[in-house]
């Protein structure tokens, strides 16, 4: 039996159709940040793989409008299809910095996981654009010696498994001479002098890079900071907090989180406060260094920590800290889509039901201290007595017996084992 296929009018549009999905230029969204190595992206993907370019950058606080047209005005100079900006500050501070605060999160003591956290926002945000321009492929700078390649390539095969990444430079392990070499052969003309100082900025603090950072032995000189140091009277700031977020600086209150974080690094920058290296593990396996100025998310993280002390519990504080711990690992290493992810946040969001009042700081010239604080939910009650001079809950008959029955296993144990 032969099937005689259904008739279908072949007219001049139909024709089109079929044309235009035959030699459609593929799609690629491309993580811009208008620096050699992106800049060399643009042009090897436009020439070597005839790619439709839409760049895409991902503010998280740290670019003025200023920068943003600069930006903008270099990806069109390169030849892109389309230029984005993807403004980001607010839901970063919302699905990740506020967690940040609530579980005073500091990488090995010491960072506030400026640029991890702002990584993984980023490409989350880059993760739904290519969803919106319906992409083929993505496409990041990284090389293939640091953290942010796991980071980018994790987040897109979770949230968009389909579309394929492209990493120019960590694929063709190519030298920063060769990325210049290259632009050079294709007429780009800017400035390839490299920075003494790599300068990544953002809301949650700023990172800095140098010769000094590459080894073990060294610190960043004054002039690598972002932030000169122009203050030199102390004075002293206020922070107020409600249900664990900062919502007021001395006598000015924000409705946004966000301004008021601002607003802090304005106050407390210029003393140069938050400066520090960080010595941590990398996701890859080696150790390494980076320079840092934070000053707003050090002073926020210290004054929301002694606030707690005073408000939480002790098993509060010591189940925070454990997940925090936790938290901060797992943000760090680019998993935080995870699942107890989320589990985790709830929890720590759930202890911030009584972390509200004012904290006190004191600013000088490179160093800070926490003053005191003021909550109506202070713990530290003198009416039930206190520490060390006077009590009014209980008796020192009760104190005796209470000291014995919580020391009596450990009696019961040195008695058995010291026959």
């Amino acid at each position: 039996m032969v099937y005689m296929a259904s008739y279908i009018p072949f007219n001049l549009l139909t024709f089109y159709l079929i044309i235009n999905k035959i030699t459609r230029m593929k799609k690629v969204v491309l993580a811009f940040s208008g620096g050699l190595d992106t800049s060399y992206c643009v042009k090897y993907l436009a020439e070597s793989m005839n790619l439709e370019i839409h760049a895409a950058i991902v503010n998280t606080g740290g670019f003025n409008e200023a920068e943003l047209k600069e930006i903008e005005k270099r990806a069109y100079a390169l030849g892109v299809n389309s230029f984005a900006v993807l403004d980001e500050t607010d839901n970063y501070y919302d699905s990740c910095i506020k967690y940040l605060v609530f579980g005073n999160v500091l990488k090995n003591n010491t960072y506030p996981l400026s640029v991890s956290a702002e990584r993984v926002s980023q490409a989350v945000a880059i993760a739904n654009y290519c969803k919106q321009v319906g992409a083929d492929y993505v496409a990041h700078g990284s090389t293939g010696a640091g953290n942010d390649q796991v980071r980018f390539d994790m987040i897109f095969n979770i949230l968009i498994p389909e579309v394929e990444i492209l990493t120019p430079i960590r694929d063709n392990k190519l030298s920063r001479q060769e990325e210049i070499d290259f632009l050079k052969n294709h007429g780009v003309e800017m400035n390839f002098d490299k920075a003494k100082y790599s300068i990544n900025k953002g809301l949650w603090g700023t990172s800095v890079g140098g010769a000094e950072t590459l080894t073990s032995y060294g610190y960043l000189p004054e002039e690598a900071w972002p932030t000169q140091v122009t203050k030199q009277n102390p004075e002293e700031v206020t922070l107020t907090f409600v249900n664990g977020e900062l919502k007021g600086i001395n006598d000015e209150i924000f409705e946004n989180p966000v301004q008021a974080i601002q607003k802090l690094t304005e106050v407390a920058a210029p003393f140069g406060i938050g400066r520090d290296i960080h010595v941590g593990d990398t996701i890859i396996g080696i150790k390494g260094r980076v320079g840092f100025e934070a000053a707003a998310p050090i002073l926020i993280i210290k004054a929301h920590h002694a606030l707690e002390k005073h408000v939480l519990t002790k098993w509060q504080l010591y189940w925070k800290d454990q997940l925090a711990v936790w938290y901060g690992n797992l943000l760090h290493e680019g998993q935080f889509l995870d699942p107890v992810m989320r589990n985790i946040e709830k929890f720590l969001a759930d202890t911030q039901g009584t972390v509200t009042g004012k904290v006190t700081v004191a600013l000088a010239p490179y160093r800070y201290h926490v003053i005191g604080i003021s909550s109506e939910h202070d713990l530290m009650s003198a009416k039930f007595g206190s520490y060390g001079e006077m009590n009014n809950a209980w008796t020192g008959e009760d104190v005796k017996g209470f000291s014995k029955i919580f020391g009596n296993q450990t009696m019961i144990h040195h008695k058995v084992n010291s026959l």
